[in-house]
């Protein structure tokens, strides 16, 4: 049987934190949903989303060059 004590979920929500919150930053200044951090926890999806994030053109750029 495994005991998750306190202190273990303290430390696993403040990493959590401290990875989620910049994504959410990032995610939202280049147009897409902050709830697009979700994947990022998801073991090789998370690589999959950075590829797909990387090489599409970001709704923030086509707003700015539709202007």
């Amino acid at each position: 049987m495994v005991v998750i004590s306190v202190l273990n979920l303290i430390v696993v929500l403040v990493v959590v934190a401290i990875i989620a919150i910049p994504i959410v930053k990032i995610l939202r200044q280049a147009g897409y949903s902050g709830w697009w951090t979700i994947l990022w926890f998801v073991p090789l999806v998370n690589l999959v989303v950075l590829w797909v994030f990387a090489f599409s053109r970001w709704p923030a750029v086509r707003r700015a060059q539709t202007t």
